[in-house]
């Protein structure tokens, strides 16, 4: 597999560096709340309890740190030192999300990184490659898709 030729522009990811970390995480464990949290075995919530992780987008030079309490995925904030960072570039994420490249491929190529707890870096992956995920595509980033997903999330939430 050749390298990434997909990165967001170095003076973009210094821009998106500045932005408040607390409502990017928000929409981030919004979005795995409805998407990931209910196909996830209960001995695998279990394990991720109380567990702090970071998603780290490096080329754009974000992070997402969260962690699952009581059965959910909540913000995590000054966290420091995460028991798991996953780190990649924002189209390699892409691809995952995609399902267009398995995360052993990015992890032999050191596109993927993991760092941290491994046993729980594996078990993540395990639990990943083991359910049924909707493909993401680049339309479900327009606002009216957004939009409803949000929407949705407080319905459930019985907010």
């Amino acid at each position: 597999m050749t390298s990434n030729p997909y990165l967001v522009p170095a003076p973009i990811g210094k821009v998106l560096s500045l932005l408040p970390s607390f409502p990017r995480s928000f929409a981030f464990v919004s979005a795995l709340n409805i998407v990931l949290l209910k196909q996830f075995p209960a001995d695998v919530i279990e394990a991720l309890n109380n567990k702090t992780l970071r998603i780290h987008v490096k080329d754009a030079q974000l992070s997402f740190d969260f962690k699952c309490v009581n059965g959910r995925f909540v913000v995590a904030s000054d966290v420091g030192k995460p028991d798991l960072c996953i780190t990649a570039s924002a189209y390699d994420f892409y691809l995952l999300a995609q399902q267009k490249v398995d995360p052993d491929t990015l992890f032999f190529s050191q596109r993927l990184s993991m760092e941290g707890d491994t046993e729980l870096g594996v078990l993540v992956k395990n639990t990943l490659d083991a359910i049924s995920l909707p493909k993401f595509g680049l339309e479900d980033l327009k606002p009216a898709a957004v939009w409803s997903r949000f929407t949705m999330l407080f319905r459930h939430s019985g907010r």
